[in-house]
Parts: C-alpha cells; structure tokens; sequence
C-alpha cells in the first residue's frame, strides 16, 4: 500500500481555472540543443490548480501567504466523506471527527470532473454550521476536492479566514484515502509575497 498520497494536480500550461481568473502559462524558454541548458517560464494567477488561500484573499489582513506559520501547513488529518451532498451539513458524524488543529480533507467526489463547466458552475457548498465548527475546533485549514467551499458574495471563505482557517482548493486523491484510519497532510505554499499560492498538499499514511 502506498504510504503518500499526492493530494494536488499538476499545473500545466492553459490548465482550467475558475471561470474569471486568467489561465496560467507554461513554456519552454531554452532548449538544451539550442542554448545548452533546459528552463521552462511559468505565468500564473495564485488561484490555479491546486492552492492555498491566504488570509488577505478576502478579508483586509495584511499578512502575505509567505508568513503562515510552517506548523499551520502541517497536521493530522480529518478526512470527511460528503460526496453526493450539495450543501454539506454539520452531522453527528462530523462534530466526532474533527479535532481540534487538525488539517480538514473534504471530499466531494468533484475531482472526477476537474475542468468541466460542471466543476466549476455546480460544485457543492459547505454549509454555516459546518464552517462554524471547523472554527469552533480551530482547524488549521480545510481542504476541499473542488475550486471553493461557497459562491458569491463568499461568506464561507471570508468566516474561516478571519479566524485563521486556511483554504485548500482543487485537491485531488481524496478518495484513495476514505478507507485509512490515520493520516498526516502537508500543504505547503510558496514562500511567496502574495495572498495565496500554489501548493504540493502531500497525505503520509501513518496507519
């Protein structure tokens, strides 16, 4: 059985983003015939692919992605199932399984259907409640196989990043994780000076 599990999705060049935000751009800029050396450019919004909110996404924060404490990008995870739910709840089940400081793995299913008008127009929302206990419990950030947890004017993202819930979006890989008991989620940013940023979200399986 593997033990880590890669939870993100490959950034390529004109890969699908949120309706609005410009695709990234990848190319080769040298050639090792050519000019003796191989290098690729990258041209991207901090939103594509798999990536990190930052509190100064959408709050008046000041602090940069680059100044996240390391210790919030690394935690056990809480891994729940809310795959066929489009509006995902706060359940029993839920308030049982997620711990305080933990790293939330929300998967919905939607992963399957990255890059469709589907994923991106009519992927499910988490609901208030959810979002409250998630900042009840002081989770270090939730993670979620789709490209946000709400839709405009983005309630959710604004309530769990003023209290310090980072926000994973577009992971992938979730499902191969539904049946394992115990988890550690690495989700790193970019030390980058900006609001979010792309990120390597890597799940060791611990048991």
């Amino acid at each position: 059985m593997q033990t880590m599990i890669d939870l993100s999705l490959p950034i390529t060049d004109l890969m699908p983003v949120y309706p609005g935000d410009e695709s990234p751009h990848l190319l080769k800029a040298n050639d090792l015939a050519r000019d003796g050396f191989n290098n690729f450019r990258l041209s991207t919004n901090m939103h594509a692919g798999t990536h990190i909110d930052g509190p100064m996404h959408l709050t008046q924060s000041k602090k940069f992605i680059s100044e996240i404490p390391l210790e919030q990008c690394v935690g056990i995870g809480c891994i729940l199932n809310a795959a066929g739910k489009k509006n995902v709840p706060l359940t029993t089940e839920y308030e049982l399984l997620v711990q305080p400081q933990t790293i939330v793995l929300l998967y919905t299913g939607m992963s399957s259907l990255f890059g469709s008008k589907e994923y991106f127009n009519d992927y499910p929302t988490v609901s208030k409640e959810l979002a409250r206990l998630f900042v009840k419990r002081r989770v270090k950030m939730v993670c979620i196989d789709s490209p946000s947890p709400d839709r405009y004017p983005f309630e959710i993202h604004k309530l769990l990043l003023k209290n310090n819930v980072l926000i994973a979006e577009n992971l992938t890989n979730i499902d191969k994780l539904l049946s394992v008991k115990k988890i550690e989620v690495t989700a790193m940013p970019l030390k980058i000076h900006a609001d979010s940023s792309p990120a390597r979200i890597i799940a060791r399986i611990l048991e």
